[in-house]
């Protein structure tokens, strides 16, 4: 598979790693877009929330449990902060991997996704 989210997971290409577990990992983005910028993914290869299964169920849930627990561990959660997963080619997905982003630092409004 030539995904590069999978290519970090296996640390075939580097990452500025701030979180992994046994099914997650979590690293700064490449590009951000606020002064914090995280992508929190699975470590199971999902393309898209559009083809995610019901048996990916817990996994999804503990994506937003994870974006919560970095929030906290970087003092964001006080102020507030995004959650936001693209969906497919029309929303705005670049990587073919479920990845959450995890905005915070500045003040966000509804436009700059």
């Amino acid at each position: 598979m030539d995904c590069l989210f999978c290519k970090i997971i296996k640390k075939e290409i580097p990452a500025e790693i701030i979180f992994e577990n046994k099914d997650v990992i979590a690293f700064n983005d490449i590009n951000p877009i606020a002064p914090v910028h995280v992508l929190v993914i699975p470590k199971k290869h999902i393309a898209s929330v559009a083809s995610a299964a019901q048996e990916d169920t817990l996994l999804m849930g503990e994506l937003i449990m994870t974006a919560k627990k970095i929030a906290d561990d970087l003092k964001i959660s006080e102020k507030g902060y995004k959650l936001l997963i693209r969906v497919g080619k029309g929303g705005g997905q670049e990587v073919k991997h479920i990845h959450l982003h995890l905005l915070g630092g500045v003040k966000l409004s509804e436009n700059n996704l």
